[in-house]
């Protein structure tokens, strides 16, 4: 009867244990799953501290941007942007879109990467903020949607800043293992200096050599050069993007006259609207 009574009592703790194990494994899974919630307000606009303003070249700059704690995210879906609001020359209020280069696995910050120009109105805001200063943003913004394998590849069109919204979704895709999409981007300049995020891309196409190909092309190349030169053209579209297909997709971000010409040339090329999208 004693023996009987250990065993009773064994059993006992032993279940009581399995149970609080269980429970254990069930919270650290839902505490894995559960998502962190994003800082921004799609109707209002939140202020974020400007932590840190690299100059990158005579008018580029990297803005650094606290969130409310070390841990917190954006919450910015890939391939979205964010509206900026800030004054210009005259103390006129501006509201400007723009992309983080960051993505949510950057926790506690998110980056701008700003081309400022002498006549831009919110390159005026950028220019004038100095660490400590506050910035008025909201969000998200944008008809872009991606899911993981949504796409077998995709080409990308990009001129100029419009670099960004590019960048953020090659960055979203190749760092996530489950993913084996495809990039084909093609990056237009003036020159060569305007070319931004470039350590940041070559790092890509080293680290993903199979799965990320960049193709530079600028209008007013150095002495020594061995991309594009002129304008995007047909012929670098079909050399260097996949070629029209219902599981393919072509992304275009660039100043007005290009993103015109790029959709012509697509066209021209075979490409439906629905293999297209424009930021």
């Amino acid at each position: 009867m004693e023996f009987l009574q250990g065993q009773s009592v064994e059993t006992t703790v032993a279940v009581a244990v399995a149970v609080v194990a269980v429970a254990a494994g069930a919270g650290f899974i839902l505490l894995r799953s559960k998502k962190p919630k994003g800082c921004l307000d799609a109707e209002n606009f939140k202020e974020f501290k400007l932590v840190e303003k690299r100059q990158i070249s005579h008018n580029v700059a990297k803005f650094k941007f606290a969130l409310p704690t070390p841990t917190s995210v954006l919450g910015l879906p890939i391939g979205q942007h964010i509206s900026c609001r800030g004054q210009d020359a005259t103390g006129e209020e501006v509201i400007k879109p723009y992309t983080p280069t960051t993505l949510d696995s950057d926790i506690g910050y998110f980056e701008l990467v700003i081309k400022m120009y002498p006549q831009g109105r919110m390159s005026h805001h950028f220019r004038e903020m100095k660490v400590g200063d506050y910035m008025s943003v909201k969000g998200p913004k944008g008809r872009f949607k991606y899911q993981p394998g949504q796409v077998r590849a995709f080409g990308m069109l990009a001129g100029g800043s419009g670099i960004t919204p590019m960048f953020q979704v090659t960055r979203a895709i190749l760092e996530n293992p489950n993913d084996n999409t495809k990039i084909h981007l093609i990056y237009a300049n003036v020159t060569y200096d305007d070319i931004l995020l470039q350590e940041e891309l070559d790092s890509l196409a080293k680290n993903y050599p199979d799965r990320f190909k960049i193709y530079y092309v600028l209008n007013q190349p150095p002495t020594v050069w061995d991309g594009g030169v002129g304008f995007v053209s047909k012929d670098m579209i079909q050399s260097h993007c996949p070629a029209p297909a219902a599981d393919i997709q072509i992304l275009r971000c660039g100043p007005p006259p290009m993103n015109k010409a790029m959709a012509a040339h697509l066209e021209d090329i075979g490409y439906t609207k629905e293999m297209q999208f424009q930021f």
